[in-house]
């Protein structure tokens, strides 16, 4: 595993943590530009009510405004989950030069286990792709904070 890759997963794993101290899932990504990290995001699908309130799109948006353009060439997305479809077509639509994922989502994961919308030869932009970067530290979080859930489930009023 390269070390930068390592950095910065580390990054998008202290966003993860964010999203989970607010009771979300923990997902956090970083978008990193010449080195140094341009944008950041985590889930806020609760707070925001809002179901694209995905990391990547959150951390996407971000780059592209300070961009001001929607075109990311010369950027990589770190995740903490492989991303599902929604996070992969954005992906391809912003024109990234390459995704970085922790854990691999067997039951939505759309950059190589369910389906690999980030390299679909039949689409006009494809990313550059490695998978599994600190997959069990991300994975664990993800653990953690569903097995909170089954124990402390809400009540109902």
């Amino acid at each position: 595993m390269e070390e930068t890759d390592r950095k910065f997963m580390e990054e998008a794993l202290r966003e993860a943590e964010k999203a989970m101290a607010l009771g979300e899932v923990p997902i956090g990504a970083v978008i990193v530009y010449e080195g140094e990290i341009y944008a950041r995001g985590h889930n806020l699908r609760e707070r925001a009510a809002d179901p694209t309130a995905h990391a990547e799109i959150i951390a996407l948006r971000a780059a592209a405004a300070r961009r001001g353009s929607w075109r990311l060439h010369g950027m990589t997305l770190y995740v903490t989950l492989e991303p599902c479809p929604m996070c992969a077509g954005a992906m391809v639509n912003a024109r990234l030069d390459r995704l970085v994922f922790g854990a691999f989502d067997p039951k939505a994961g759309a950059a190589g286990t369910l389906f690999n919308l980030v390299q679909d030869e039949r689409l006009n932009h494809r990313l550059t792709v490695t998978g599994g970067v600190l997959a069990e530290a991300a994975g664990g979080l993800l653990r953690e904070f569903f097995q909170r859930k089954r124990e402390f489930p809400k009540k109902e009023t």
